[in-house]
């Protein structure tokens, strides 16, 4: 049996984010692309969070988290804001220009899944949301196991 999952995950982000794009494109939202959408949907959800919870929360790097960032401060997307409670730590806050675009990402976000799920049962779409979600779980406590050997000083 050929165990094909890692292929088409990959593949199907692939396509999911060109439909996205296309999609964003022909409704003429061009204040904020796919990869920028997933920010904003964390934003949406909980305001005024660091960087690093931010990276936790979209699966993207700091490193590529901060010029994003950077490009929609310029955009006026998000701003950084001091956390009141400690003035070192740095905060990511939505402008009133992002909350207003949320109505538009959400029916992007509703087109999507129906393409996702175009020819499925309901009962399809439960298992097959489980199913993922299952595998998302595994993967994200294998990811964590490198971390938890790394701050007791041992590489595996």
């Amino acid at each position: 049996m050929e165990i094909r999952a890692g292929h088409l995950v990959s593949q199907i982000k692939r396509y999911s984010d060109r439909i996205f794009e296309r999609i964003l494109s022909r409704q003429k939202i061009d204040a904020f692309n796919g990869a920028q959408g997933r920010i904003l949907y964390v934003l949406w959800q909980e305001d005024y969070i660091s960087l690093r919870d931010l990276a936790g929360r979209t699966g993207l790097a700091a490193t590529t988290l901060t010029s994003m960032i950077d490009r929609m401060e310029d955009a006026g997307l998000v701003s950084r804001v001091s956390d009141t409670n400690d003035r070192r730590r740095t905060l990511l806050a939505l402008t009133g220009m992002a909350k207003n675009l949320r109505q538009d990402y959400m029916a992007v976000s509703d087109q999507m899944t129906g393409i996702f799920y175009t020819g499925f049962s309901e009962e399809e779409i439960l298992q097959c949301e489980a199913f993922l979600g299952r595998i998302h779980e595994n993967l994200r406590q294998h990811d964590e196991i490198p971390q938890i050997y790394k701050r007791k000083g041992k590489n595996i």
